[in-house]
């Protein structure tokens, strides 16, 4: 298969992300509007992260999956980009819970006594609280995605295999996936009682493996034959998802839905994407996980002061405050990015590509010494 001319950077893609964020954000806050009626699209909002791990398998296969089957991939590598990425804001945000939790019981605040599960820390340090592996949905509660994203990258060469030799067979695959989503859903909702989409720290590795999958097949319909009218094709994908989620209907429809929306963008050129590919949207879609890790810290703040400032009753917000805290989580969430997760990116990315230098001048050396070149063949 001949691979189409794909920017290196989907920017519409990356805007994307900060939409999923801000879905998820409103209806961690909702609870906290006074007067707040009942919203479908609202309620609907723990499909950002359905949208989040659709976009992970989509985006980690336009970088990695040719590697993998050209043989080209080193999964030591992979792994620590993915921690380099995912692990130090994972770590920040969660000893932020734990010092605010911490001032907010000596100042005589009400915190949910799952906060502070000590008997959890062990899996939430490990990334494994998603698992089954810890016992209360503690600390900071939306880390189980990376939880559930670290499953997911542990097994990226088990997609890989599967989607590589499918990779002239994208409609299949697409077709499979969607299947596969479809009829997980269902039985595990028979199984279980409720829908998987409302899995967290049980089920949450679980909950991954179809939407990451169905990612993995958009990218190769994608790679193949991208859509030829993106922009229509965007728009009514995004009607169909918001409107699937207002009436309340399956969830796997809207799952799907979103995967047809990215589609759509991916195949959209970045010089036709218009504000999609902005400097603006585009510095929010790469702010958008620390948008989504700060929100729980943020709240914990925010709303407890918020409440106790204006002797809010039972921390239910005048809808002012409410939109002000909202409007300041994606300041909060910038200043998290630029001093933890961007600059701790880089340092753990530079530390490895240094120790990769001198791992390979270290056997440069060590060829030369024994009379063979670089390459493993006598020197002449």
């Amino acid at each position: 298969m001949t691979p189409v001319q794909t920017p290196a950077d989907l920017k519409p893609i990356t805007a994307l992300r900060f939409g999923a964020a801000l879905w998820v954000a409103v209806y961690a806050f909702w609870e906290n509007l006074a007067g707040a009626g009942q919203s479908g699209l609202v309620a609907k909002g723990y499909l950002g992260v359905e949208l989040f791990f659709v976009l992970s398998g989509f985006i980690l296969s336009h970088v990695y999956l040719a590697q993998a089957g050209e043989k080209r991939f080193s999964y030591g590598r992979f792994l620590w980009a993915r921690v380099a990425r995912v692990y130090p804001l994972h770590i920040a945000t969660l000893l932020a819970v734990g010092l605010l939790a911490g001032a907010a019981i000596v100042a005589g605040m009400s915190v949910d006594g799952n906060v502070l599960s000590w008997s959890s820390l062990p899996a939430n340090l490990l990334m494994v609280h998603a698992w089954g592996l810890a016992p209360a949905a503690g600390w900071n509660h939306p880390s189980w995605s990376i939880s559930a994203e670290w499953f997911a990258y542990l097994c990226f060469p088990a997609f890989a295999f599967v989607f590589w030799r499918l990779r002239d067979k994208p409609a299949t695959a697409v077709l499979g996936a969607a299947a596969f989503l479809a009829t997980l859903y269902f039985v595990f909702e028979q199984w279980a009682g409720f829908p998987l989409t409302e899995a967290t720290i049980r089920w949450g590795a679980l909950r991954i493996v179809p939407c990451f999958a169905l990612g993995c097949a958009l990218y190769l319909m994608y790679r193949k034959t991208p859509l030829k009218a993106p922009a229509p094709c965007a728009g009514a994908f995004l009607v169909l998802m918001l409107g699937s989620a207002w009436l309340g209907l399956w969830d796997a429809v809207t799952v799907l839905m979103a995967g047809g929306l990215i589609l759509s963008l991916a195949s959209l050129p970045n010089e036709r994407a218009g504000w999609l590919a902005s400097k603006p949207a585009v510095y929010l879609g790469e702010i958008s996980y620390s948008v989504y890790m700060v929100c729980v810290p943020w709240k914990l703040l925010a709303v407890n002061l918020a409440a106790k400032v204006t002797d809010a009753p039972d921390k239910q917000l005048h809808v002012f405050v409410w939109l002000a805290i909202l409007v300041l989580l994606p300041v909060v969430a910038a200043v998290s990015y630029h001093l933890v997760e961007h600059p701790a990116r880089n340092a753990l990315r530079g530390w490895a590509e240094r120790r990769d230098k001198t791992s390979a001048r270290n056997t440069k050396d060590a060829d030369t010494s024994k009379g063979l070149a670089p390459g493993g063949e006598p020197v002449a």
